[in-house]
C-alpha cells in the first residue's frame, strides 16, 4: 500500500451541511506546501470568452488558486532517475501529485500514480526499461495487459490521455505501428507504439465517491446552480413552457440551444483521427 494512501471521511449529521458529507483525508499527513518556482497565478475566467460573453455555462466564483506546473512531458532529463519527494494535493485536479527531485538538484511535479511510495525512484526512457509503477517509455516496450496512463496522442505531444483520478487505459496489443488501447470510456484505438506512457493508474481512485453534501462546496469548486429546461419560460428553454408538470413535448431531448442532447453521436465523422478508432464508446 502506497504512503500516501488517500479515504473518504463520512461526517456525522450535525447540521444540514454535514449530513450525508464526506470529503477525501490524506492519511500520510503531508504538509502541503508547493514549490514556489513551480507555482503561477491563476485567472478565473468564468466561462467567459475574449468578448466577456458566457460560452460555457454553470461556472464562476470559486476559491483562488495557484495552477501548479505539472510536467506532461517528462522527457527533460531522460534516462535520470527522480526520487519521489511528496504527494500534494492539487486543487486544479482530482488526483494527487508528486514532488520529485533529479540528482542535479531540480523538482518537477509529476502526476500521482498507484502504487508509489515516498522515496522511490522513477524514470522516464525512450528504449526499454524496467516495468513498475510510475516508469515511463514508448508503448512498443510495455507488454500487452498493462495498466498505463498519462498517455501521448502522437510522438512528443505530452500526455494527453488518462489524467484523471482513478484514470487508466489498457494496453491491448500492436498491429503495425500503432498500439491497441482500451480507453477509460471502453473505446479501443490505435496510438502511435512510438507514444511515451507511465505504467500504472492514477491516484485517488476513491474521488468519484465523494458526496458534496451541500450547494456551497460546489460553489468553492467554481461550479454554479443548473436548472432544469422544463423549469423555465417557453423563450429560455426548447422544454420550457406548459402548465404544471407536463412532459418536454419533444420526440428527443434538447439542450439549451436546440441541439439534441441523448443519443446523437457529437464526434466530427470527418475528423482525421476517427480512422483510428477501432470499437467506440458504449455509453
Amino acid at each position: 500500500m502506497k504512503e500516501n494512501n488517500m479515504s473518504i471521511k463520512v461526517f456525522n449529521p450535525i447540521t444540514p451541511g454535514l449530513r450525508k458529507r464526506s470529503t477525501m483525508i490524506r492519511q500520510s499527513g503531508n504538509i502541503n506546501e508547493p514549490k514556489k518556482n513551480l507555482i503561477e497565478s491563476l485567472k478565473k475566467h468564468s466561462g467567459r470568452n475574449h468578448s466577456g460573453k458566457i460560452t460555457v455555462r454553470h461556472q464562476g466564483a470559486g476559491v483562488k488558486q495557484y495552477y501548479r506546473k505539472v510536467d506532461f512531458y517528462q522527457t527533460e532529463f531522460l534516462d535520470k532517475e527522480a526520487k519521489v519527494m511528496k504527494f500534494e494535493y492539487d486543487p486544479n485536479r482530482n488526483c494527487e501529485i508528486m514532488l520529485v527531485l533529479f540528482e542535479n538538484g531540480i523538482y518537477k511535479y509529476y502526476l500521482g500514480v498507484d502504487g508509489i511510495k515516498i522515496g522511490d525512484k522513477l524514470v522516464t526512457s525512450n528504449s526499454r526499461i524496467f516495468i513498475k509503477e510510475g516508469n515511463r517509455m514508448p508503448l512498443e516496450f510495455i507488454p500487452s495487459g498493462t495498466f498505463v496512463s498519462n498517455i501521448e496522442l502522437f510522438p512528443q505531444s505530452g500526455g494527453k490521455i488518462s489524467r484523471s483520478a482513478g484514470n487508466y487505459a489498457v494496453l491491448m496489443g500492436f498491429d503495425g505501428e500503432y498500439a491497441q488501447l482500451k480507453m477509460p470510456s471502453s473505446e479501443i484505438r490505435l496510438v502511435d507504439k512510438k507514444c511515451l506512457a507511465t505504467v500504472g493508474a492514477i491516484t485517488n481512485s476513491e474521488f468519484k465517491n465523494i458526496r458534496w453534501g451541500k450547494a456551497g462546496r460546489m460553489r468553492y469548486r467554481g461550479i454554479r446552480p443548473s436548472v432544469r429546461g422544463k423549469a423555465m419560460n417557453a423563450k429560455n428553454h426548447p422544454h420550457g413552457g406548459g402548465r404544471g408538470v407536463v412532459g418536454i413535448g419533444l420526440k428527443a431531448p434538447k439542450n439549451v440551444y436546440g441541439k439534441k442532447a441523448l443519443g446523437v453521436r457529437t464526434r466530427n465523422p470527418k475528423k482525421f483521427t476517427g480512422k483510428l478508432i477501432l470499437t467506440r464508446r458504449t455509453k
